[in-house]
Parts: structure tokens; C-alpha cells; sequence
């Protein structure tokens, strides 16, 4: 006798079918980094490794980003509010 938990093989469908969908958006980010994108108006796409979230200076970004947008980004990645010299200046230090 099996017994079959129809909500939980749906919600493994979706999640299956989403997680292919936001994988062939984000094929060119490698394994270890992330994509942010940056800008007061015009926003610009970076790759940044996953070891910058150990900073306080890019953790203070997040903080200010989640302020801003909260979990809801409308580029579809984390979006920093900030100046893309500042933010530069900030991850290469």
C-alpha cells in the first residue's frame, strides 16, 4: 500500500521547472559567485564572489538594498542601491 502526497510532488514540479528556468538565465555566473546588479538609474550587472558577503563594507550594501527593496528585486538578482564607482571602490579593497 503506497501512500501519496500529491501537494509535495507539485510543489517538487514547480520548483524543478523553476529552478531550470532561472538556471539557463544565469549560466554565465560561476560556480562561487553571485550576479548583483548596481546603479542609482541605469543599472549595470556584476559577477562578485561569494567570499564579499564575509565583508562588512558589502554587507552594509545588502542592508542598505534590503532597506530599499526588501526581498522583492525588480532585475530578478539582488540590486544595490549605489553608485557604481562606490561600489567598485568598496570590492576591490
Amino acid at each position: 500500500m503506497a501512500i501519496r502526497f500529491p501537494a509535495i510532488t507539485h510543489a517538487k514540479q514547480l520548483l524543478g521547472r523553476s529552478a531550470n528556468q532561472s538556471a539557463s538565465n544565469f549560466k554565465d555566473v560561476p560556480k562561487g559567485h553571485l550576479a548583483v546588479y548596481v546603479g542609482e538609474g541605469q543599472k549595470k550587472r556584476f559577477i562578485v564572489p561569494v567570499a564579499l558577503l564575509n565583508k562588512s563594507s558589502f554587507q552594509k550594501l545588502l542592508r542598505k538594498a534590503e532597506e530599499e527593496f526588501g526581498f522583492n528585486h525588480p532585475m530578478g538578482a539582488i540590486t544595490i542601491p549605489c553608485r557604481e564607482d562606490i561600489f567598485i571602490d568598496l570590492t576591490s579593497s
